[in-house]
């Protein structure tokens, strides 16, 4: 299918009320935060991640809707897929670390990965890791997502009716009880930013179709991905800005200062709890000329 034609920025705000959006492993799976201002923070990876799984959920064995990245996936056999796919078979190991020196056989191994992988497609990919199948940009990129405002981690003790091993079990005289923590945020409104590029969807071939399903995702994965960790997690708005033409017709950070989150909180009355403690706005009459804006939540 052809490519895009319009270059697009998204704002996306969603929540999360007694959950773990985005645990970090370097500091014992608390919330990820950034220590100047205790604002929360999910990582695009993260992001991505759900989109991913949607898309996984969404279209399973459809064609041209495989997951590179992902669970337990070994890369360099998604690699050797795209060289035997074109027709590369029986290679040495040192014509694996290389594309081959015809060009048009190169660009066809790393147009058949872009053809196969969703996720290639849109967010791109280097795949020289020992077997090669090139690299792309993917039009498809996303920043971290903030809270609005100032988080506070909470960690509440949890108990488990049962034990490991009969080792435990002996030891506690068949109490059987183990002891454990988790860590919530009670409630946070997260903002994140998004852009969408037509010049390098034409090297990935990104269509339309993509774009319908990464707003589909955007919409609806935190119905999909649901745990005892994360709480409760909803997607609540998700505005994007249509330029009219390919290269854009209004720089990215003028379109996102036009959506303002704020509170509705008055002093005194504690932090928010729920997504109407917050007023979104738009200034509709700022759109630039060449700019079209979409509600789509």
């Amino acid at each position: 299918m052809a490519a895009i034609t319009h270059r697009y920025e998204f704002v996306y705000l969603f929540d999360v009320t007694n959950g773990n959006p985005n645990g970090d492993p370097d500091a014992g799976n608390l919330p990820r935060l950034d220590p100047e201002t205790n604002k929360g923070l999910v990582t695009d990876v993260c992001l991505k991640r759900k989109i991913r799984n949607y898309v996984s959920l969404a279209k399973g064995e459809t064609p041209g809707h495989a997951i590179y990245m992902a669970e337990k996936a070994v890369l360099n056999e998604q690699h050797a897929l795209g060289r035997q796919a074109v027709g590369l078979e029986k290679e040495t190991k040192d014509e694996l670390k290389k594309l081959p020196k015809d060009e048009a056989k190169a660009r066809e191994i790393t147009a058949w990965m872009c053809g196969n992988f969703f996720d290639i497609r849109g967010f791109g990919a280097v795949m020289t890791t020992g077997v090669n199948a090139g690299q792309v940009r993917g039009p498809v990129q996303m920043g971290f997502a903030t809270s609005i405002d100032p988080v506070v981690p909470m960690e509440v003790s949890i108990t488990r009716m049962a034990v490991t091993t009969a080792e435990e079990a002996e030891k506690q005289s068949g109490d059987n009880r183990t002891m454990g923590r988790k860590h919530i945020i009670p409630y946070g409104l997260y903002r994140a930013h998004g852009f969408v590029s037509a010049k390098l969807a034409e090297r990935t071939g990104f269509s339309d179709d993509d774009l319908q399903l990464l707003w589909q995702a955007l919409t609806q994965m935190f119905e999909h991905d649901r745990s005892a960790a994360r709480g409760e997690m909803a997607a609540r708005k998700l505005f994007v800005f249509q330029h009219e033409n390919a290269m854009g017709n209004a720089p990215a950070h003028q379109l996102f200062e036009l959506v303002r989150v704020t509170s509705t909180r008055g002093e005194g009355e504690g932090p928010a709890r729920v997504f109407n403690d917050y007023k979104v706005e738009v200034d509709q009459a700022r759109v630039p000329a060449g700019v079209t804006l979409i509600e789509m939540l």
